[in-house]
């Protein structure tokens, strides 16, 4: 059986299910900790797996320039690589390599670019980044696809989108179907709802296991971005996963959530960890404020992260101030569990058909402790 997902319970628009793939069920809705390069910045595998995290994802860009899908395949695929045995989704580097600017050049057929590494020269089309992600075996396959830049005309992003569509096609056809494994198709189409509707249409027609929201968090704003979902969302399969692609902060989780989102991603959470921004149930702190230097309590009272039940705030302040590195690595882990956290509790608000309720204190939560 390919990977599917199932609903358990749905609360209005919101939607608690399960996705079935080769390496484990996932509950969702779910947060996938990034690890671009085949780890999680600052965390071992057993640290993520601690912090409930149950399904991750890698790179096919990063990847594939080192140390090289083929070799990964070689080392026993991405799973034993890096010691994860829950399931990986992976990116297809489309992002990446738009991402590029100067660096690269794309046709019909596909992009070539230049390292950013070595500068080496290198072709990636919706066919190669198919085999590449087959090679990692990764559990969910994404379509390679131009991330439409913001803003765009509605002329540039039907352009832009209809060639996403294209490659989709493509990389459908590139897919090598295998029990428990699936392939997401993206839709694409900037802030423009018939747009938007055009590309659910084709990915539909193609036929994919599960559906992803591209093109958003790069610029247009929390109101437009849930604008989006608001006049997309109705026109997805309810029977398929809905993964909103690179977001995003609690408050943009919550939101998405509600709106039936089920899957996320996002570097925020290791990235804040990293700079000493920790999200709490009562808004985020700055770890490197001076407030903190003689605060024996701990970064969250209800969080079980061995930050906040072994440590103050006053020790994981003087980490970041005396430049140890143990300083990020204990952040990471607790803003990672936070996620976890705040995913289980949407979940069970889900199933008990509270969710408005949970929501609502969930936010105003946020405004107790604000940043500083």
């Amino acid at each position: 059986m390919t990977l599917h997902w199932t609903s358990a319970a749905t609360d209005g628009a919101a939607r608690a299910g399960t996705l079935h793939t080769a390496h484990g069920e996932v509950p969702t809705p779910v947060f996938m900790p990034v690890g671009t390069a085949g780890t999680v910045k600052a965390m071992t595998a057993d640290a993520v797996r601690s912090t409930g995290a149950q399904m991750v994802l890698g790179n096919t860009y990063h990847l594939m320039l080192r140390p090289g899908a083929e070799r990964v395949a070689r080392l026993g695929g991405l799973h034993r690589m890096m010691d994860w045995s829950g399931p990986i989704l992976t990116d297809s580097g489309g992002f990446q390599v738009m991402s590029l600017s100067g660096l690269r050049k794309m046709d019909e057929q596909g992009v070539t670019f230049q390292s950013h590494i070595d500068g080496s020269k290198h072709r990636l089309t919706p066919e190669r980044s198919i085999e590449i992600q087959n090679l990692l075996d990764a559990d969910v396959t994404m379509c390679l696809d131009e991330c439409t830049p913001f803003p765009a005309t509605e002329e540039q992003a039907a352009v832009s989108m209809r060639l996403s569509m294209r490659w989709a096609a493509r990389c459908r056809d590139a897919f090598v179907a295998r029990d428990g494994y699936g392939l997401f198709g993206i839709v694409q189409g900037s802030v423009y709802p018939d747009l938007r509707a055009e590309s659910v249409a084709a990915l539909t027609g193609i036929g994919f296991e599960g559906y992803a929201i591209g093109g958003l968090a790069v610029g247009e704003g929390q109101e437009m971005m849930f604008a989006v979902l608001d006049t997309t969302l109705p026109h997805l399969p309810t029977d398929r996963a809905r993964y909103l692609m690179g977001v995003g902060t609690p408050s943009d989780l919550v939101g998405a959530v509600r709106r039936g989102i089920d899957m996320f991603d996002c570097v925020m959470p290791t990235r804040s960890g990293r700079t000493g921004r920790a999200y709490t149930r009562h808004g985020i702190l700055n770890m490197r404020n001076a407030r903190h230097a003689d605060d024996g309590g701990p970064i969250d009272p209800d969080c079980a992260c061995p930050a906040c039940a072994r440590h103050s705030r006053a020790y994981i302040q003087h980490l970041f101030k005396a430049g140890e590195m143990l300083g990020p690595m204990l952040l990471t882990w607790h803003n990672i569990r936070y996620y976890q956290d705040l995913m289980a509790e949407l979940r069970g608000a889900i199933l008990a058909g509270t969710f408005d309720e949970t929501a609502a204190r969930i936010e105003a939560g946020w405004q107790k402790d604000p940043a500083a």
